[in-house]
C-alpha cells in the first residue's frame, strides 16, 4: 500500500497538516507523520531525507517561516515532495511560501497555498493515483461529491 509522509517544523504546524492527513486517510492513503525540524533536529531531518526512498511515495513537508524543510528533505530524496508553507507570525506565511519555491535547479518541490493543507493531501493523493485506479476513482467520486454540493447548497444559499 502506498505511503505518504507528512512532516512538520513543529507541533505547532500540526492544526494545518490534520487538514491533509483527514484527506488522506479518507482516500485510504497510509500516512506517517513526525516533527522533523530543519534547524532543531537536523541529524533528524538528514535521517528521514536519505531513508525516504525506501519508506514513502510522496512527502508532505510542512514549515513556517525560513520554511527550510520541504526543500532539505528534497535534496536528500527522489521522492516527491510537497511543500506546504505555514502561515507564520510576522509575514502571514508569504515567508514561507517564497521560501519554499525558490529552489535551486534540481531540487524540485511542489508547492500548494499557505495553509493549504487539504490540498497538499489531494495532491499526494492524485500522484499516487497516476499509477492506481482504484485510488483514481476514489478522488473522481470526490470531485463529483464536491461538485454536487456546491450546485445544492450554495445555489440553495443564494437564490432564496
Amino acid at each position: 500500500m502506498k505511503t505518504v509522509a507528512v512532516i512538520m517544523g513543529s507541533k505547532s504546524d500540526y492544526e494545518v497538516c490534520q487538514q491533509a492527513i483527514k484527506v488522506l486517510t479518507d482516500l485510504g492513503v497510509n500516512v506517517y507523520k513526525e516533527v522533523v525540524s530543519a534547524h532543531r533536529t537536523p541529524e533528524r531531518l538528514s535521517a528521514f531525507g536519505i531513508e525516504a526512498s525506501g519508506k514513502y511515495d510522496v512527502v508532505i513537508a510542512a514549515a513556517g517561516g525560513s520554511a527550510h524543510l520541504p526543500g532539505m528533505v528534497a535534496a536528500f530524496t527522489n521522492v516527491p515532495v510537497i511543500g506546504l508553507p505555514i502561515k507564520s507570525k510576522a509575514l502571514n506565511g508569504v515567508d514561507s511560501l517564497l521560501s519554499i519555491v525558490q529552489m535551486p535547479p534540481g531540487v524540485p518541490v511542489s508547492t500548494v497555498a499557505i495553509n493549504g493543507g487539504m490540498n497538499a493531501g489531494l495532491l499526494a493523493a492524485q500522484m499516487l493515483a497516476i499509477s492506481d485506479g482504484e485510488l483514481r476513482a476514489k478522488l473522481d467520486q470526490f470531485k463529483l461529491e464536491m461538485k454536487e454540493d456546491v450546485i445544492k447548497n450554495h445555489n440553495e444559499a443564494i437564490c432564496k
